[in-house]
């Protein structure tokens, strides 16, 4: 990989490795660049997650990693880093917590390192924060206080800049062509699945329900189901059981299922990276929230309600329900979520 040596210095964000994080890690960008405007900020990112960072304005270049998942191959990121040296930057925001990624920048003699605590990174960071286990910050907080220096109280998400995501028209329309989706008439997007696990999925059957009510009441309307190759078989079930819906798990890749979500009359999402892209886009949202905290990584759109049932159990934060009964999902019913869709869709016109 050869890289121009630039003469201006410039700012590196490691990125983190979940698409969700990623969009909400967005304001601490928007800070930055207003500090320095003239400073371009580079990204460093997974492939899978890379086309998040494209959408934002912010952002010069996204540098692929080309690193293994969970490997710390020290001679590949020795070898990278000495790329990074040419570019000439003054500081690094490293956002995963592991080691791996805070070797980077101080391997390649990046003079400001900011990061949380994370694991055994004293040295490797020079400028370190400190999140509280007991009362952790709110997601976008917890990204947008990098900006500043370390402190113990950090501004809720009210008081920063909303993450934010952009998509041509010409792109958007370019893609709902390819799948087969009409832009000029209501599109309701699904996302039942969740990277994270099981628990946080509202159940297939009510998917299928939500969208039968939806078919029978708006005679039109397109509902299509978006996820990746991992979330085809939720997705072929829900279509089982509702026929007319399209399923498009594993046909759009990221960056056409960030323009597809920029055209949606309305999503109706888990707790899952699609649904974060969905609020940078601000879209009309309605999040399901089972075993996680709404308040800890909430829609930011104009129009968005969230659906949590709030139970003595929850928010156990647990990848499969430790109970055996996983009533904070399966006790959302679709009427519930079927009322702020049908809002949704009044109010698009």
């Amino acid at each position: 990989m050869t890289v121009p040596i630039q003469g201006v210095a410039r700012t590196l964000i490691i990125s983190p490795n979940w698409i969700g994080d990623a969009v909400m890690a967005q304001p601490l960008l928007k800070l930055l660049h207003d500090r320095h405007p003239g400073r371009p900020i580079d990204v460093l990112a997974p492939k899978w997650v890379a086309p998040v960072w494209r959408a934002m304005r912010e952002v010069d270049t996204v540098l692929e990693a080309p690193f293994r998942h969970g490997a710390l191959q020290l001679r590949e990121r020795r070898e990278f880093a000495r790329m990074l040296k040419q570019r000439g930057y003054a500081d690094a925001y490293v956002l995963p917590n592991t080691l791996k990624f805070a070797l980077i920048p101080w391997l390649a003699g990046i003079p400001k390192r900011v990061g949380y605590k994370g694991e055994m990174r004293y040295g490797l960071l020079n400028v370190i924060h400190h999140d509280n286990r007991e009362a952790p910050r709110p997601m976008v907080s917890f990204y947008a206080a990098l900006a500043e220096a370390p402190r113990a109280d950090v501004p809720p998400p009210s008081a920063l800049p909303r993450p934010s995501l952009s998509v041509s028209d010409e792109r958007r329309q370019e893609v709902l062509a390819r799948v087969g989706l009409r832009s000029g008439l209501p599109l309701v997007l699904f996302a039942p699945g969740a990277e994270f696990g099981t628990a946080k999925r509202w159940p297939a059957s009510h998917f299928a329900e939500l969208a039968k009510t939806l078919q029978a009441q708006r005679p039109g309307v397109q509902i299509a189901l978006m996820g990746s190759g991992k979330d085809r078989e939720v997705c072929d079930e829900i279509v089982r059981l509702a026929p007319g819906v399209l399923n498009l798990a594993g046909v759009t890749a990221l960056d056409e299922a960030v323009a597809l979500i920029a055209g949606a009359s309305v999503m109706v999402s888990n707790d899952s990276g699609l649904l974060h892209i969905a609020s940078a886009l601000n879209r009309p949202i309605v999040a399901i929230y089972g075993p996680t905290d709404p308040n800890h990584a909430p829609p930011f759109s104009d129009v968005a309600t969230s659906i949590y049932l709030a139970l003595e159990c929850a928010p156990c934060r647990q990848r499969e329900c430790p109970l055996g009964h996983h009533r904070c999902m399966k006790g959302i019913s679709a009427e519930m979520v079927r009322v702020p869709v049908e809002e949704a869709l009044a109010s698009d016109v």
